[in-house]
């Protein structure tokens, strides 16, 4: 089974909503396969279905000064922060795909085991949390664990969206907006803090696709643009029509030509 992966670079937040609902479609539809996005956003908190907007602790005034974006989405989990340095993963995944068919349960501990091992590739000993979703550096003596990845999904009729947020190079004093994942008594860290050196984001980048199609079983085909997803319509006359690239991934590429070219 093969997964595409796109680097889409930095993409705001709105746009990368609209992508993942295209795509959405598109896999429901079966017009296209597994896909993993992987970027960065610009400053912005989302608030999860079951977060509490007690746990933003600036004001809207502060967060608009300092050019943070806040939107309320329909992924799993409470407030948290995405932000430059951090490499952001949408897997568009249809879970009945897989033999056997994954439930959600197993779906989140797989993509937990990704980033594990990804941060094994760096030195990190990371771990799972007993009824906390993410993933944690080990705790070793008076030091309590700290969460390195956070992970928040959203399943419809078996496909996902949303995902993982890996904080690699992340200013983590922007997560002082905000009580992350609406928990107070652990911190937060990243790749840069706890590796003995520090990695590039491409290379995260590949680390993190590499053990995600091992982790799944897929091969990994990483694709240049979004538009390759799809077969062209004007590639054969005998072309089926409605495998053209549909208008609103025309409109995406058009308003963010330098993601999407």
């Amino acid at each position: 089974m093969i997964l595409s992966v796109l680097d889409l670079g930095r993409l705001d937040y709105v746009t990368g909503l609209a992508l993942q609902k295209t795509l959405v479609e598109l896999r429901h539809q079966q017009r296209i396969g597994n896909v993993l996005l992987l970027l960065e956003h610009p400053p912005v908190l989302t608030l999860g279905r079951n977060s509490s907007r007690s746990n933003i602790l600036a004001s809207d005034e502060l967060l608009a000064k300092r050019g943070v974006e806040l939107h309320e989405v329909n992924r799993g989990g409470d407030v948290t922060y995405h932000g430059p340095g951090q490499l952001v993963g949408y897997p568009i995944v249809d879970l009945r795909s897989f033999t056997p068919r994954l439930g959600a349960v197993e779906y989140v501990r797989k993509l937990e085991e990704v980033l594990i091992r990804a941060c094994g590739d760096y030195s990190i000993p990371a771990q799972r949390v007993a009824g906390r979703t993410g993933v944690w550096t080990l705790a070793g003596g008076p030091v309590q664990e700290k969460k390195i990845a956070a992970i928040g999904v959203h399943i419809s009729r078996g496909i996902t969206s949303h995902g993982f947020a890996l904080n690699v190079t992340t200013d983590l004093r922007d997560f002082d907006l905000i009580v992350p994942c609406g928990i107070a008594d652990r911190g937060v860290t990243s790749i840069e803090l706890e590796a003995p050196s520090v990695p590039g984001m491409e290379n995260v980048m590949h680390t993190v696709a590499r053990y995600f199609g091992q982790v799944f079983e897929q091969q990994i085909l990483w694709l240049e643009s979004l538009e390759d997803l799809l077969p062209s319509a004007g590639s054969s006359p005998a072309q089926d029509v409605p495998l053209a690239v549909p208008k609103e991934l025309k409109r995406l590429r058009d308003e963010n030509p330098t993601h999407f070219a």
